[in-house]
């Protein structure tokens, strides 16, 4: 795991450009919100999160979390939905990269889009810019 000023990057996952994450997880992906993102957030009091069997098309909102869209990493579609966060939101805060996340999608175009998400040197030098333009 690198660790970027203080925020944690594992380096198995890929990095959307708008603070989610990816775990390849077979034909499918577990997807959450960066380290960096939820400590700019601060306490996650609001998540809306996508339904199980929404489409998702990479780089398109699919829900809000805090402030801001929760943008798709990856387009698929959503087989299942983190229960624990609709009673406990501060999961994402407490565990990112763990029990946090916040969907698990079935890819329908994974190595392609892989190519739009950031990975090991190049997500290190993706987050120093989040870090210095924030």
């Amino acid at each position: 795991m690198a660790i970027v000023e203080g925020y944690n990057l594992p380096d198995n996952l890929y990095y959307h450009e708008n603070g989610t994450w990816v775990k390849l997880q077979g034909e499918n992906v577990r997807i959450g919100v960066t380290d960096f993102y939820q400590k700019l957030a601060g306490k996650i009091t609001y998540l809306d999160f996508p339904f199980e069997n929404d489409e998702l098309i990479q780089g398109d909102p699919c829900g809000r979390i805090q402030f801001d869209k929760l943008i798709a990493p990856v387009s698929g579609t959503v087989i299942t939905v983190n229960q624990e966060l609709e009673d406990n939101l501060s999961v994402i805060n407490k565990e990112p990269y763990g029990s946090g996340w916040i969907i698990i999608v079935r890819t329908s175009n994974i190595d392609e889009e892989l190519k739009n998400l950031y990975h090991g040197e190049k997500a290190v030098e993706w987050l120093k810019n989040k870090i210095a333009s924030k």
